[in-house]
């Protein structure tokens, strides 16, 4: 885990608590602290989507923060962290932009501006435990004219979640009518800390199916995911069409669809 002694240095880096250093105007507010009138209106982080991490391929996005002041914002910055509040003793990590200074700003009023900071997050660096897995929180600054500033240590939140996989393979084909058709599949998970993919147990699957010709699919029920992911599931053969496996997901843990697997019914 890669530490650095003062925000000017932290880029898009996780750092421990310990280490943590963040402007001055955060240090005794975790909520808004407002000076010469500049408010922090808006934090969106990764365009309001889930940041979703594998074991090894790295992730860019990033984070906005809109502010006004009656006489114009000269700049604005979001750092993200982790942990149950926002005080020393509440934070186990933090992600801090690659700009070590002021974001890029586009004034939408003589009054209010937003500024764009970026991340870079390398799950194999940043991303060391499991447990970070879930709810991050947006810290945002913004500066006013002539020098005025506000900070907010709850200004925004995203989720950063591991990433799975799953696969379908529907058995036998063809099949006759009226017959068992048996899909088979795994459902896997990124680990964050051995850096590979293992299986997802003792979570709710869905099997689904497009009939042929249409382009909706249907859910045909809902099993369990067993030792190491795996997945089974039986249906009867009707007709012609797609099965596949969904997963619905977490708010630590991302969505996944499989690819489907064509039955020919004869």
């Amino acid at each position: 885990m890669r530490i650095r002694a003062s925000v000017a240095a932290l880029s898009g880096t996780l750092v421990l608590a310990s280490a943590l250093v963040f402007p001055a105007a955060a240090q005794a507010h975790a909520g808004p602290m407002d000076s010469d009138d500049t408010t922090i209106t808006k934090v969106v982080v990764n365009g309001g989507k889930d940041i979703v991490l594998g074991t090894s391929a790295k992730q860019s996005f990033t984070a906005t923060v809109t502010a006004a002041d009656p006489d114009g914002v000269t700049g604005g910055w979001v750092a993200l962290w982790h942990g149950t509040s926002f005080d020393d003793q509440g934070r186990d990590g933090a992600l801090f932009p690659a700009e070590q200074g002021s974001g890029s700003c586009v004034a939408t009023s003589a009054q209010t501006s937003t500024c764009t900071v970026h991340f870079t997050v390398d799950p194999t660096a940043d991303m060391t435990k499991n447990a970070y897995a879930g709810t991050w929180h947006a810290y945002a600054i913004a500066y006013g004219r002539p020098s005025g500033s506000t900070s907010d240590g709850y200004a925004g939140s995203v989720h950063i979640k591991r990433n799975t996989t799953l696969t379908a393979n529907a058995s036998p084909e063809p099949v006759v009518h009226g017959r068992t058709i048996t899909v088979k599949g795994a459902l896997t998970r990124a680990n964050w800390e051995t850096h590979a993919y293992a299986g997802l147990s003792n979570v709710s699957v869905k099997l689904q199916f497009r009939k042929s010709g249409t382009s909706t699919y249907t859910t045909l029920k809902t099993v369990t995911s067993g030792s190491g992911g795996a997945v089974t599931a039986t249906t009867t053969a009707t007709s012609d069409g797609y099965y596949r496996f969904s997963y619905a997901g977490t708010t630590t843990t991302d969505a996944a669809t499989s690819a489907s697997d064509f039955v020919d019914v004869q």
